[in-house]
């Protein structure tokens, strides 16, 4: 039986490519699996359900080996499992050198393995690139002083009234939290900021 399977980094990228070409290869909707997530393991929730339930004489069809994962050690280990294990062919639409239907003496099978090996550590040095350039990118924002996550939230109106009585040690500080509407280690955290800005 025949099997499909997709997966896109998240869900603001568009499947629409690889479900054509695998419904090219006349597999029914009901036999492609997608996953809308990372790449970097195979803790997925399509993905496993798929592994589940072929069997041998299977045949798995993806477009490209990235879309089955982009961790080096664990596309070699899941395609292990599949082929070794579990008995199922993989087709990768991409790299016709990755179809385990063909070349099934020693020959063959080196060759597909070589080639899994190279695009595998190349789906990972992508993968790695990627996570760079964004950490690059963040800390160019911030040297910049884009500033990231939510922008904080305005002190109440009686904030500097409480913290004055908390001071004064009129009120504890669990009061002058309840009173301010803040979790404790909020508004001492807020109290100390207030009072570092007014010495300088």
């Amino acid at each position: 039986m025949d099997y499909g399977y997709i997966r896109v980094s998240s869900t603001d990228q568009n499947e629409d490519r690889q479900l054509v070409a695998l419904r090219r290869k006349g597999i029914p909707d009901k036999r492609l699996y997608i996953d809308k997530q990372s790449g970097k393991d195979f803790e997925r929730p399509k993905y496993k359900r798929l592994a589940r339930r072929l069997r041998q004489g299977d045949l798995l069809y993806i477009l490209s080996i990235d879309r089955l994962g982009r961790n080096y050690k664990e596309i070699q280990e899941q395609w292990r499992i599949l082929t070794q294990e579990k008995g199922v062919d993989i087709c990768v639409l991409d790299m016709p050198l990755l179809d385990t239907r063909q070349g099934k003496d020693l020959m063959g099978t080196f060759i597909a393995d070589l080639v899994l090996q190279i695009l595998s550590f190349a789906a990972q040095s992508e993968r790695e690139n990627i996570k760079k350039r964004q950490a690059e990118g963040i800390a160019a924002a911030k040297a910049r002083g884009v500033k990231f996550g939510r922008p904080p939230l305005p002190l109440p109106d009686n904030f500097y009234e409480v913290h004055k009585a908390w001071r004064e040690k009129k009120i504890a500080l669990r009061q002058a939290a309840k009173a301010c509407g803040m979790p404790v280690g909020t508004f001492y955290t807020k109290a100390v900021k207030f009072e570092k800005s007014t010495i300088l």
